[in-house]
């Protein structure tokens, strides 16, 4: 199957030493000498090895896989699935090449042979993305540019992990679809979306269809949310208060707003600039 190309960017990843083919002839080592790789993060399904291990038998293995040096033997850099798949093809012996790699050059090998695959699933994609952010503290459009892909369709697969257990293993089982899992994104009542996915499977609901029952969930929940937000400022406007000893606002505006301070003359705003300096 063909890799789908990454964009520019992936440089600041892994060098271009550790990318580019060997010149040098593929060598062959014992498969018990190479260890698995720690920081794969996709985990290989039994059917997906089992159809790789039938072409092996028929046609070998085609592309070396990478390892590095480790101690007395060899660890998967890339490959974990020709690996599994020449074990139990019953090869004692595979093709690699030998490449020095560190430890995070290998965590971004692994992360980018697997958004190369055709078949990730959307959970897949966005643990890979999420891993890129935290590891290598990569902005969503660095991630983009690697991916080849549009700021906003990183962001919102990202966004899927905020679902709730079920729902990622719906979407890893291909029971319902990212389009759907979108729709759900917006649903605050994690047992509601647990329905939904359960209704989706069991009646087809279609996008359009969860996205009616996101907008009606809105509808319905809006006074409470309302109350809620009052609660907090609240709260918030007197935990504030009794810190600082003078009045304080909270004002919401949107997704964000504005904290007032209101002080009463001149001394009680040096006392206040004052406190913020020994902070």
């Amino acid at each position: 199957m063909a890799r789908k190309a990454l964009g520019k960017g992936i440089e600041a990843l892994i060098p271009a030493t550790v990318q580019k083919d060997s010149k040098e002839p593929p060598l062959t080592l014992p498969v018990k000498l190479i260890a698995d790789n720690p920081y794969q993060p996709r985990k290989v399904t039994g059917q997906e090895v089992a159809e790789l291990a039938a072409s092996i038998r028929e046609h070998g293995v085609l592309q070396p896989i990478v390892v590095r040096k480790h101690g007395s033997g060899y660890q998967l850099v890339a490959g974990s699935r020709r690996l599994k798949a020449s074990q139990l093809a019953g090869l004692t012996d595979v093709p690699v090449v030998i490449k020095e790699v560190t430890e995070k050059q290998m965590l971004a090998l692994a992360l980018v042979e697997n958004l190369q695959r055709e078949n990730l699933n959307p959970i897949e994609s966005a643990l890979a993305y999420k891993q890129l952010s935290e590891e290598f503290a990569m902005t969503q459009e660095e991630i983009a540019r690697i991916v080849a892909k549009d700021r906003s369709t990183v962001a919102n697969t990202m966004r899927l992990l905020s679902l709730p257990r079920k729902a990622r293993l719906f979407i890893e089982e291909g029971k319902i679809s990212e389009g759907h899992a979108r729709a759900m994104l917006s649903i605050t009542s994690v047992s509601l979306i647990e329905k939904v996915c359960d209704r989706i499977v069991s009646e087809g609901l279609t996008v359009r269809s969860v996205e009616k029952i996101a907008q009606s969930s809105n509808r319905v929940t809006m006074p409470e949310r309302r109350k809620q937000h009052d609660g907090i400022r609240a709260s918030t406007e007197e935990f504030l208060g009794e810190k600082l000893g003078v009045k304080v606002r909270l004002l919401r505006s949107g997704k964000g707003g504005r904290l007032e301070l209101l002080f009463s003359d001149e001394s009680e705003l040096s006392r206040l600039i004052e406190w913020f300096k020994t902070r």
